[in-house]
């Protein structure tokens, strides 16, 4: 006995004034009795603060209230019976009338930070019967009105990494030898579009071990009168390995996450950002002795450079 349900797209993708249909599917023995066929949509932000990312007194709190969205129920049917065999019940459940103005944050699954959005079924039976039920999670994208037109014209910023630029302590043979590598990376883009660009090692004394491109995300948190900001890497990509050749144009493409990404969003009680890093690590003895756990924390042997990531949605 099973019941489960199958939305009409196979993506789970929907826009808040589109229509979320789809089916419900039953797989009985044999007939059985019910009270009524609900489906129920709920929506919400759930936030939540660990210790490394606040204070003690604002670790205390924990998972904070969930903020609403949206909670929708309705009946598909009425009490009756559901015949053996396997069942096909059509929905259709409209999300956002035109005359709401409820704000639809488009879903995304983060370290601190969860936006989504759940349908559920019941098939309630008597007391003294279990009612069966299933959820399905599906994905919201921002409302058509008010985005630009597609293409978006992506912003590049130019970058530079020398042993000049570098905040933290380097080897004495990078100081020395001296490095520069240089490129450009696109610092807005569509959160459906590769993050590209192109990266140049002009000069490096020291041979180079790889070169990487991590995707941070930003996650901020308003918790009492402060906020608890983390920062986390969401995904490392590698662009060269080795030594590669110089004044050679090696190109960045990075494909993004959907679901561990979403446009840039600013609200009153949480935000999410994103930034991206270009790492260059050098061949060093040094290289295979130290812990590398934490590709956030500075090394002797690394040079980076950080620049803020803005992601947008368009038709």
């Amino acid at each position: 006995m099973s019941v489960e349900i199958k939305l009409s797209r196979s993506n789970r993708t929907y826009r808040p004034h589109e229509p979320l249909q789809g089916k419900i599917i039953t797989k009985f023995p044999s007939s059985v009795s019910h009270r009524g066929i609900h489906l129920t949509v709920n929506g919400s932000v759930n936030l939540q603060v660990r210790g490394g990312s606040a204070g003690l007194i604002e670790s205390l709190y924990g998972v904070l209230k969930p903020i609403p969205i949206l909670k929708k129920s309705i009946e598909v049917e009425p009490c009756g019976k559901i015949s053996a065999g396997t069942t096909q019940i059509p929905f259709s459940i409209i999300l956002k009338h035109k005359e709401e103005d409820t704000k639809f944050y488009e879903t995304f699954h983060g370290a601190n930070i969860n936006i989504q959005y759940l349908l559920t079924v019941d098939v309630v039976r008597g007391y003294l019967h279990k009612s069966f039920s299933a959820t399905v999670e599906f994905i919201i994208e921002s409302e058509l009105g008010g985005l630009p037109e597609k293409p978006v014209s992506p912003e590049t910023v130019f970058f530079y990494i020398t042993q000049d630029t570098q905040r933290h302590s380097l080897l004495h043979e990078l100081k020395s030898g001296g490095f520069k590598v240089s490129g450009r990376i696109c610092t807005q883009c569509l959160v459906g579009d590769p993050l590209v660009g192109e990266v140049t090692v002009e000069a490096s004394a020291v041979p180079i071990y790889s070169i990487d491109i991590h995707l941070h995300r930003i996650e901020s948190i308003m918790v009492g009168e402060k906020i608890a900001t983390e920062t986390s890497v969401l995904q490392t990509t590698q662009i060269a390995d080795g030594d590669v050749c110089r004044s050679i144009c090696l190109p960045i493409y990075v494909i993004l996450p959907r679901l561990l990404t979403c446009p840039t969003v600013f609200a009153g009680p949480f935000s999410v950002e994103f930034k991206v890093t270009i790492v260059v690590t050098f061949q060093t003895e040094l290289y295979n002795v130290q812990p590398k756990s934490d590709p956030r924390a500075f090394r002797k042997w690394v040079a980076m450079e950080s620049l803020p990531l803005e992601l947008v949605q368009s038709q």
